[in-house]
């Protein structure tokens, strides 16, 4: 609804010639404006807008507030993300290459073919502010500062999740040509670098992990595929397929050190390394796509071929644009995210209360377990199906929770038993 009603007018409006900063007109959709697209531009559009908005969603999970969902997702697609959209996507963008009539940034402006930008680095540092703000979760920390490990539930879903995301980026790395018709050179290449980089950001940390942690942590290599598709994302349609191994091999470094860094010196407990993934290798992203840009390829997705990669001898223009985007997303996203995710800890608007994250927000906050064949504590004589809140309260800050405390104990739940 805010992408709808707000959000694509700021990243795509252009009335009266449009400005460089920010869109101004095609609210709610009225007199819509997409150019030769219809509608279906506006939803290939959305999925963007909302993808950005539900990477914060890992990195603050298990300790935050329904109300602070609902509003950083409000105010990611319907402000923050869509003006960096106008930035390097619309035809007035000050960063766009397609910006007409003018001179894009530099010449030729930021090569960001599927969003490392405005996807990718606005949704991670917006997990990075969220988590740094919301605090770490219980047990996160010893008194010491040093890490505890709090393994997650299934592997077996964070394999199924990550085979998920990789085949929903051909959606958006092929897809984002906008069509298939005259573009098929442009389509096929893109969906080969986005799988070569994913398979080789894999591999890289697999490595890794067993250089560093001494074993073949499954963890770690899923988010080496993630890290290599997040970073091929601004250069799949410009860069050659073997250019791709060396962009998916970095950006699993890039990844393996930013996560490293936020939870060891930061502090910070960005749960599903969300900020190493998306922010780190954004930013990896639009510089290894200023640096490995092929110039036929820059001529076959952008219409120009005078600027392309500095490791083709095509200048430093293109990496100039990626720098000095990369430090505008950043100044933008910190001066409207941090703000915001102050104010709604001074609200007490954003942690849920010890007593909740205790007994888990799927108990204490959704009516039941989210995982019923497990417990993480003993059977109890009163469940979560006779919890309420103590008297006069309304049950969004409560005193006390009517469960026992979880124990370490974590057993499969015997059958014939409730769970009760």
């Amino acid at each position: 609804l805010g992408f709808w009603s707000l959000g694509y007018g700021f990243a795509y409006g252009v009335s009266n010639g449009g400005n460089p900063f920010i869109g101004n007109d095609s609210f709610f959709l009225y007199d819509f404006q997409s150019g030769k697209y219809g509608l279906e531009f506006w939803f290939f559009q959305f999925a963007f807008a909302a993808t950005g908005a539900t990477i914060v969603s890992g990195a603050v999970a298990e300790r935050t507030r329904m109300s602070a969902y609902l509003g950083y997702s409000t105010v990611l697609t319907m402000f923050v993300y869509p003006v960096v959209v106008h930035w390097q996507w619309s035809s007035q963008g000050w960063l766009s290459p397609f910006r007409t009539p003018g001179t894009p940034f530099l010449g030729v402006g930021m090569i960001d073919f599927a969003g490392c930008g405005a996807v990718h680095m606005v949704g991670g540092l917006s997990a990075l502010l969220g988590a740094f703000f919301v605090g770490p979760r219980l047990g996160r920390f010893d008194a010491e500062g040093n890490v505890i490990d709090i393994p997650g539930h299934s592997a077996t879903l964070q394999a199924l999740g990550t085979f998920i995301l990789w085949v929903g980026w051909y959606g958006f790395n092929p897809g984002s040509a906008l069509g298939i018709i005259g573009l098929g050179k442009v389509v096929s290449l893109a969906a080969a670098t986005t799988t070569i980089a994913a398979a080789a950001g894999a591999i890289t940390n697999l490595a890794l992990a067993k250089l560093i942690l001494h074993n073949l942590d499954l963890l770690h290599t899923l988010n080496g595929a993630l890290a290599g598709l997040v970073s091929i994302t601004a250069g799949c349609a410009t860069v050659d397929p073997w250019s791709a191994v060396p962009i998916g091999m970095v950006g699993a470094c890039v990844y393996t050190a930013w996560a490293s860094f936020v939870r060891n010196i930061l502090k910070v407990d960005d749960v599903v390394d969300a900020s190493a993934v998306h922010f780190a290798c954004g930013a990896w992203g639009l510089i290894s796509a200023a640096l490995f840009s092929r110039q036929s390829h820059v001529q076959e997705a952008y219409g120009q071929s005078q600027y392309y990669g500095a490791f083709f001898g095509g200048g430093g223009e293109l990496l100039a644009c990626a720098v000095v985007g990369i430090l505008s997303i950043i100044g933008w996203v910190v001066a409207i995210m941090a703000p915001f995710f102050l104010l709604l800890k001074q609200l007490n608007m954003l942690r849920s209360p010890p007593e909740h994250e205790e007994v888990g927000l799927d108990v204490s906050k959704h009516g039941g377990e989210a995982y019923p064949d497990y417990m993480a504590r003993p059977p109890r004589e009163n469940s979560h199906r006779s919890y309420h809140p103590p008297s006069g309260d309304s049950g969004t800050t409560p005193k006390s929770i009517a469960v026992q405390p979880a124990t370490d104990e974590v057993r499969p739940v015997s059958e014939g038993e409730t769970g009760d």
